[in-house]
């Protein structure tokens, strides 16, 4: 008897664990809730993609000149937020109905370089103009504050997903929101860099080729980027409201329309 009064203690116990356990659960995410956020997520991990492959390329804009009449070359040129590289392609490989040289993915001589404002403060000079550093700068500081948001929302998800700490959703979509902002001004601001750099020609050197520009698929990877982290931000902001908050304004009417 003495036995039996002890298993079935025990199995109480136990019963009672399981049952606080269930109810934490329930107290914190439910499979839907859950299934919700996950999803989010992923649409932040296509942005964090997009990202990192705009901002570690250099195919932001480029720079073609027109092609001479009797020249087997043309000189081109594409640059990113770190480095720029000139290339140098046959005329015989540009599309026939082209004006300028190009498009830069071409096959070529190519010449690529780190901007040395990064280090030594140096303007770059590309076909006799020359970079604005300030504003470049700029561009590159903002792209790489968006990256860190970027990351510390990605953080606060997972962490919220494994802890189960609701605060962190909020911050996360902050962040998230933050890093596509970011993003955005960093384009903006590369394309006041790019007008500088047009307009900067140096009067010493020989008369500066004439220039046409182009964005190319970074920066367009930017921009998608952007748009697609403040959607997510948007997302799991709207996954911290209440999950029917009308209802406390709509109630439910009775059978008979009371």
């Amino acid at each position: 008897m003495m036995w039996s009064n002890f298993f079935m203690q025990e199995e109480d116990r136990r019963r009672g664990a399981a049952s606080r356990r269930r109810g934490h659960q329930g107290a914190g995410l439910s499979p839907e809730r859950e299934g919700k956020i996950k999803l989010s997520l992923l649409l932040a991990a296509v942005g964090a993609t997009l990202a990192v492959l705009a901002v570690g390329t250099e195919f932001w804009v480029e720079l073609n000149t027109y092609k001479v009449n009797g020249s087997a070359v043309c000189d081109a040129a594409h640059l990113g937020l770190w480095k720029v590289c000139t290339k140098r392609l046959w005329q015989a490989d540009v599309p026939a109905g082209r004006d300028t040289c190009g498009p830069a993915e071409l096959p070529g001589e190519a010449n690529c370089t780190y901007f040395k404002f990064f280090t030594t403060k140096q303007n770059a000079h590309i076909f006799q103009r020359t970079t604005k550093k300030e504003i470049h700068l700029a561009a590159a500081v903002l792209a790489v504050l968006g990256l860190v948001a970027l990351s510390l929302g990605c953080l606060c998800i997972i962490m919220m997903l494994s802890k189960g700490a609701e605060f962190l959703l909020r911050v996360g979509a902050v962040c998230f929101g933050l890093s596509g902002l970011l993003l955005l001004v960093s384009v903006e601001v590369f394309r006041h860099s790019v007008q500088a750099l047009l307009e900067r020609v140096i009067p010493e050197f020989p008369p500066s080729p004439a220039l046409i520009y182009e964005y190319s698929w970074s920066l367009g990877c930017a921009v998608a980027a952007s748009l697609v982290l403040l959607l997510a931000g948007t997302c799991f902001l709207l996954l911290t409201l209440p999950s029917c908050p009308w209802r406390a304004l709509c109630p439910k009417r009775g059978p008979e329309g009371t």
